[in-house]
């Protein structure tokens, strides 16, 4: 009987090893998004990847905290915008009850502050909807590993915002009721200051960021994600 040569054993070898080596279990994702088309094409594009499998899907932010509580998912894929409960919040208290929680926030929102408030919060990731599928999937596996991800676009509106001046909580306040069209005496009336203080907001506001008058100022809020018009 011929003996097998170096190379034919090497293979077997080598063979034997990789049949024994046991399959890595795929990645639990849970799909949280109120519109029923978008999560049938996340689904469709999960399912053409072996390594990855949605084992929940949610509707609304108070389900996705059930969800994730239940399931214990390594990847939560959320939309920013969700009744009930938004998204930035569901992030807040995934987080608090979970700091090493693995999100991948997935949105058509792409201000400033929208990204800000997510990683700073605790997401890992933040995506948007219009990503490519080969993109989509970096994301979810990098997240899973524990990484952060963003695209390099993001990446850059992102360094911009950490350093950008922060607004106070009351100049926010004054800001959302610039952008409601608000005068000095209402705003004043609405927040029970006086209009002087106002006014004192209002040129901090210009200079923090870089206007110099309400309409400008309202523009480049809106630009920020600063303030919500709906």
């Amino acid at each position: 009987m011929k003996k097998p040569s170096s190379t034919q054993a090497s293979a077997a070898r080598s063979k034997a090893v990789t049949e024994k080596k046991p399959k890595s279990p795929a990645i639990r994702i849970v799909l949280a998004d109120d519109h029923h088309v978008v999560r049938q094409g996340m689904a469709a594009i999960i399912a053409t990847e072996p390594d990855l499998k949605i084992v929940g899907e949610a509707c609304d932010g108070e389900q996705t905290l059930a969800l994730c509580a239940e399931l214990k998912p390594d990847v939560l894929v959320l939309d920013l915008r969700m009744p009930v409960l938004d998204g930035f919040e569901v992030v807040k208290r995934l987080i608090t009850d979970d700091p090493a929680a693995c999100i991948l926030v997935m949105t058509t929102y792409d201000t400033d502050e929208d990204i800000w408030r997510c990683l700073r919060a605790g997401a890992k990731g933040y995506i948007l909807k219009d990503a490519s599928q080969p993109e989509i999937i970096t994301a979810i596996r990098t997240v899973a590993r524990g990484e952060s991800f963003t695209t390099p676009l993001l990446a850059v509106r992102l360094a911009n915002r950490a350093t950008a001046p922060e607004l106070s909580p009351r100049e926010s306040e004054v800001l959302q009721l610039l952008a409601y069209g608000k005068t000095n005496k209402e705003i004043a009336t609405a927040l029970n200051i006086e209009p002087g203080t106002i006014k004192s907001h209002i040129q901090s506001l210009f200079k923090k960021l870089g206007t110099s008058n309400r309409s400008e100022a309202i523009n480049a809020a809106s630009k920020r994600g600063l303030i919500r018009m709906s």
